[in-house]
């Protein structure tokens, strides 16, 4: 008996399965996907900066 209830419920199983095959859909948006990318790039800044200033101080001692 165990076998034909493994087998019923698997066909149930897959019986029940075909129905939802069709509810899935893959559609492509209408508009092209944009990605915004902010990036920050303040601290290379700052640190060429400070280090251009660094030399710049080295180089004039005796201005500062």
């Amino acid at each position: 008996m165990r076998g034909i209830s493994r087998e019923r419920a698997f066909v149930m199983a897959i019986a029940g399965a075909i129905p939802l095959a069709g509810c899935i859909t893959l559609e492509a948006p209408d508009e092209p996907i944009v990605i915004e990318l902010n990036i920050n790039i303040t601290q290379e800044v700052i640190y060429r900066l400070a280090e251009d200033a660094g030399n710049t101080i080295d180089e004039n001692a005796s201005i500062f």
